[in-house]
């Protein structure tokens, strides 16, 4: 996704200045396991596979609910970028990441361990009752993943964060 300053891709960080994303004392989860795939913070030690994931899948990621062309976001995101402006960008999500305003993981393979998609956290930043705006892809080779990740993730942020309202596009 493209690199700014925000708190989401295309977005300042206004609204985490105003209040927090998630409390002080709230343990950031670092990883979620299922037999299908696991999670775990992205950052820039995932550049290869993750630029030759989402490259080799952009009308797939165009075609997910949350990424569709007129979808809420508004972020033009895939696009392509060379593999050092997406290690900025993985670099920017890192940094979202230790500073609590965002948080994107990586989905990986469960059984090889290779990079199948990818899972953003962010405010919405547009509805101020909606406390988290997620969004998930998978690549093109893994799509019957996508329901089985939405799934999962959705349970996950019911039962281990602090959101009460979450926005994350549900898959038929």
């Amino acid at each position: 996704m493209p690199t700014d300053t925000g708190a989401e891709p295309g977005n300042s960080d206004q609204r985490a200045q105003v209040g927090q994303f998630v409390p002080d004392d709230f343990e950031v989860p670092l990883r979620l396991t299922t037999p299908e795939f696991v999670l775990e913070p992205l950052g820039p030690q995932h550049n290869d596979e993750d630029h030759r994931a989402w490259t080799s899948s952009i009308e797939h990621i165009r075609s997910t609910p949350g990424f569709e062309p007129g979808a809420e976001t508004a972020d033009p995101w895939p696009y392509p970028m060379s593999a050092d402006d997406n290690l900025a960008d993985l670099h920017m999500h890192a940094d979202h990441f230790s500073r609590r305003v965002g948080f994107t993981y990586t989905v990986l393979s469960a059984s090889s361990g290779e990079v199948v998609g990818c899972l953003y956290i962010y405010p919405d930043r547009d509805d101020p009752d909606v406390d988290a705006q997620v969004r998930s892809w998978v690549r093109s080779d893994h799509a019957e993943l996508d329901k089985v990740l939405w799934s999962e993730v959705s349970r996950w942020l019911a039962d281990s964060w602090p959101f009460a309202n979450v926005h994350y596009a549900s898959r038929s």
